[in-house]
């Protein structure tokens, strides 16, 4: 016979089983609620609203710290848990199966009229609401989250992922118009647009973020992911709203995702914070590295107007501004955009087995392959390169690494050298062209320093593009860089060249 005390939190195994929909462990969702005034939970007038809940982790101990903190306003527990759960505790569920489960957290059943209710309702759902509602179609696209119509657009019986907070030009009509001092959760990362998963995915959390913001609650914490704050797809407009708000007041920036979520791989890290209506001054800062050190520092996440991205590391901030004060022609003007030939990755019908001076640069079964090109093939752009020297680099290298790992990173694959007749499928991007294969190789070197690949890393997201380059500094490419030339170059102190070398491992 096993005797066993051990009695898990079931919401902390639910958190551990999906890396689709993102479930919150009860001690992550307890750090943000401390990021909260205390006294919201010994009033029995403050109302709170997870309008994106999925568990109901955060309903629940939302209830459990509001029962203790009125024991003394109200003490009769009966009384205090129904006034608690009418009066003050509010949610939205994601999904049908979500607001069952939600209910089941904070009711105790998931009927919140049924006989096991810990509080009697006259309605199932209670104040936790559901509803089953369809996108709004327009040109193929939701008007209201962006969802693909080919892909979404599916029969009564499937999820529609059209979720209710988002999915309305009025939110505040759920509850007929009442107001939330605080507006907590988790809410949904992503949704596929068609064009695949992982980074390839449409972000949506931008848009519950937005939605909470309209309601203009006192106090907001959230998490979502980190991604926002130097890329992502679609996100310059969420990121330049988000890095100009004064109203954060607190922001907690985890490297490694499993710092917060057991198991689940979110590229980029993940960040929760808290928006304060009445806050008008710095931010205060944590950086969470992978390796359990945490940085803390006050700072706007717009570095004062001065940058665009929420540049996470303060160690970076003195070396970027050695770099930026020389006002140089920068990097990102002689990287190409995204697919520079506008050729897929899928080229079967465009190689040939015969010996043709026409190359492509691809990826095929996850490694690096140059094979000819027919010589029927017409470009549809990048002719610029053709007859000229140029670079190809990828445009996604997630195995590289970023600044912060436990262990150095690379932060960007080895260059490959593209004569003149050379073109790359859309895995890369071009950089160049050169007319001489000289300036070409010495560009190739400077791009394995790693003064050069640490002003990347600044930038990097999954999916690199012509702006990840934008710190990067043009040099005068008639000879070759080194790393010491460079930290000379740009006065770097023994601090910050001590920096560089342990954040950035050589080049293999």
């Amino acid at each position: 016979m096993i005797i066993s005390n051990y009695n898990p939190d079931v919401l902390n195994c639910i958190a551990n089983l999906s890396n689709d929909e993102v479930f919150t462990p009860p001690e992550l969702a307890n750090k943000m609620l401390d990021l909260l005034p205390q006294e919201l939970f010994r009033s029995p007038k403050t109302t709170f609203l997870d309008p994106f809940t999925k568990s109901g982790v955060f309903l629940r101990e939302i209830v459990k710290r509001l029962d203790r903190g009125l024991a003394e306003v109200i003490p009769d527990r009966q009384q205090r848990i129904d006034h608690i759960l009418h009066h003050q505790v509010f949610g939205i569920a994601c999904t049908e199966l979500t607001s069952l489960l939600a209910r089941r957290s904070v009711y105790c059943t998931k009927h919140a009229n049924g006989k096991y209710s810990i509080s009697k309702f006259d309605t199932e759902e209670g104040n936790i609401l559901y509803k089953n509602i369809k996108h709004t179609w327009v040109n193929g696209k939701c008007k209201y989250c962006g969802a693909s119509q080919d892909v979404y657009d599916r029969g009564s019986e499937a999820e529609q992922y059209a979720y209710m907070f988002i999915h309305t030009d009025n939110p505040k009509q759920f509850f007929n118009n009442m107001i939330f001092d605080v507006i907590v959760g988790n809410p949904p990362y992503q949704l596929n647009d068609g064009g695949g998963t992982g980074s390839s995915a449409k972000p949506i959390y931008d848009k519950f973020v937005l939605q909470v913001i309209k309601f203009k609650p006192h106090y907001i914490t959230m998490i979502i992911p980190s991604r926002w704050m130097t890329g992502g797809k679609g996100l310059d407009s969420f990121r330049g709203e988000m890095i100009s708000d004064r109203r954060i007041q607190v922001v907690h920036d985890y490297l490694d995702p499993t710092q917060c979520f057991s198991g689940v791989s979110i590229e980029g890290g993940v960040c929760y914070f808290m928006w304060n209506r009445d806050h008008t001054g710095k931010c205060e800062y944590f950086l969470h590295q992978a390796n359990g050190n945490t940085l803390h520092s006050f700072k706007t996440l717009d570095e004062d107007g001065t940058s665009d991205i929420v540049i996470r590391d303060p160690n970076l901030i003195s070396i970027l501004n050695k770099v930026l004060v020389k006002q140089e022609e920068t990097f990102d003007k002689i990287v190409s955009p995204r697919n520079p030939f506008s050729i897929k990755e899928d080229i079967r019908d465009l190689i040939t087995d015969r010996n043709s001076l026409r190359r492509i640069l691809c990826r095929r079964e996850s490694k690096r392959e140059i094979v000819a090109l027919k010589d029927s093939y017409t470009l549809p752009r990048g002719n610029n390169y053709i007859g000229k020297f140029k670079l190809f680099v990828s445009k996604a290298d997630g195995a590289a690494g970023q600044i912060g790992n436990p262990i150095p990173a690379r932060i960007i694959g080895k260059a490959e050298l593209g004569e003149k007749d050379m073109i790359c499928s859309e895995t890369f991007l071009a950089i160049g062209p050169f007319e001489s294969q000289e300036e070409t190789k010495n560009i190739s070197k400077y791009m394995q320093t790693k003064f050069f690949r640490l002003l990347v890393g600044i930038r990097k997201n999954k999916n690199m593009t012509q702006k990840t380059y934008s710190y990067v500094p043009l040099q005068d490419f008639s000879h070759p860089w080194t790393d010491d030339m460079l930290y000379k170059k740009y006065a770097l102190n023994d601090d910050e060249i001590a920096f560089i070398e342990s954040m950035i491992s050589p080049m293999e």
